[in-house]
């Protein structure tokens, strides 16, 4: 399930298959602890249900730690939630970038579940049709990956003056 869960992105079936993964480790960890027992370790069990509470506890942390980023509509990470996953940003920054009447471009995704949103600042080369030329840029950014459910293109004058408006 690992290898399908990285290949979709799908967090869900990603944290379901590393439980699977703890449970069949889990009872290998009581089956050395019973193993042990019978070859006259007395101590064998208690170990084995040490290691066992400390992998249930880092699992149940790094899921609640997961599970309260999702809510806060971080920023896209990879599907195992270790690290920022810019590559859709790119792509679309990359895309938008690309359109005959942007002359920079700059984006910022968050996931809501499944699924991506967020705001592409950019500037245009000239004001023409902009209103227009902002809804089709955002359709076509929408269809260049099917996790990115919104897209809202702002035309601003300059990135950086843009960039200090919204860091007050």
């Amino acid at each position: 399930k690992l290898p399908l869960a990285e290949a979709l992105h799908e967090k869900a079936l990603h944290t379901d298959a590393a439980m699977n993964k703890a449970d069949w480790m889990t009872a290998l960890a009581g089956c050395l602890g019973i193993v042990g027992i019978g070859l006259g370790w007395w101590w064998a069990d208690s170990v084995a249900a040490g290691v066992i509470s400390l992998d249930v506890l880092k699992d149940g942390l790094g899921n609640l730690k997961g599970s309260v980023a999702d809510l806060m509509d971080q920023r896209p990470t990879t599907v195992d939630r270790a690290e920022p996953d810019d590559e859709i940003v790119e792509r679309v920054r990359t895309a938008l970038e690309g359109l005959d009447w942007v002359e920079a471009a700059e984006v910022r995704l968050r996931e809501e579940g499944h699924l991506l949103a967020g705001e592409a600042y950019v500037v245009p080369r000239t004001e023409a049709r902009l209103v227009e030329r902002a809804g089709d840029a955002a359709r076509y950014a929408t269809g260049l990956d099917w996790q990115l459910h919104d897209l809202v293109v702002v035309p601003v004058r300059s990135l950086d003056e843009d960039r200090d408006r919204r860091d007050r």
